[in-house]
């Protein structure tokens, strides 16, 4: 898929799963996030980035540990996402915190102007992540602290059967690049050709839980990466990738719901101290 493309249907794609992401993903992702604020440990007066920040399940919770003399900034390609994130940050009445639509290959901020960096579980989105890394370490003090988490190899991601079911009905592909960075040390090189150095990598086995057939396609098809492509289908094609999917994770029913396995992959790694050459 020709990037500017890849960019538009993610926007729009995240745009439409905003109202339902919470309610279907945080508990999922929850564990991931979690290590990705550890990794990050952010210190009282920090100024941290959250690249592909969504609703603010990483960006608040860092807001939180900054405190009043830091500042977090989120950024996503998604106004809606963002939108959501700033009510969160409203209703917290977290004023240290501020988010802008924008390019993860293309920030708009100063060089070395952040103590931290985190991107969880948003590179897979990008049309070139090896770009989008080397921004974060463009943006990043010296020694500054980058953590990114991605979802792991399809393999041993139980729902990863819903791309080329979506895939079978639209034109191109809706992520084509997925899971790549969940293979191997893939994200590792990825970091050090950006200029850092590794100082943790984690990879984590968890279960996706669903009270039902409902709930596990919603969380795919209405509030994940093929939104767009769900909201463009009518009822029949609806109904077809709906049985191919539940077909695809029936082994991991569970009664009436599903337990399907996943996998992320958390790296931690801090900016060397000399400048990348252009």
């Amino acid at each position: 898929m020709e990037a500017k493309l890849q960019r538009r249907v993610q926007r729009y794609g995240w745009d439409l799963a905003a109202a339902a992401y919470e309610v279907l993903w945080q508990p999922q992702l929850s564990v991931a996030q979690a290590r990705v604020l550890a990794f990050a440990a952010a210190q009282p007066g920090e100024q941290v980035l959250d690249v592909a920040c969504g609703t603010g399940l990483v960006a608040l919770p860092a807001a939180e540990a900054v405190g009043p003399q830091g500042h977090v900034t989120g950024i996503d390609i998604s106004g809606e996402m963002l939108h959501a994130a700033q009510r969160s940050a409203d209703e917290r009445g977290l004023s240290n915190v501020s988010f802008a639509r924008m390019d993860a290959e293309q920030l708009d901020l100063p060089d070395a102007s952040f103590d931290v960096v985190t991107c969880a579980l948003g590179l897979m989105y990008v049309p070139d992540p090896a770009e989008a890394v080397r921004e974060m370490r463009r943006v990043l003090k010296p020694g500054g602290r980058m953590v990114i988490a991605v979802w792991g190899e399809r393999a041993h991601c139980g729902w990863a059967s819903v791309f080329p079911i979506v895939d079978a009905e639209v034109a191109s592909d809706v992520c084509p690049l997925f899971f790549n960075l969940g293979v191997g040390d893939q994200l590792e090189q990825l970091c050090r050709q950006a200029q850092f150095d590794l100082i943790g990598q984690l990879r984590i086995n968890t279960t996706l839980t669903y009270a039902d057939a409902d709930e596990a396609c919603r969380a795919v098809f209405v509030g994940g990466p093929v939104s767009l492509a769900w909201s463009r289908f009518d009822n029949e094609v609806r109904g077809r990738v709906r049985a191919e999917y539940l077909e695809s994770i029936a082994a991991w029913r569970n009664g009436n719901g599903y337990r399907v396995p996943g996998e992320f992959l958390i790296v931690a790694a801090r900016a060397k101290a000399a400048a990348v050459q252009a």
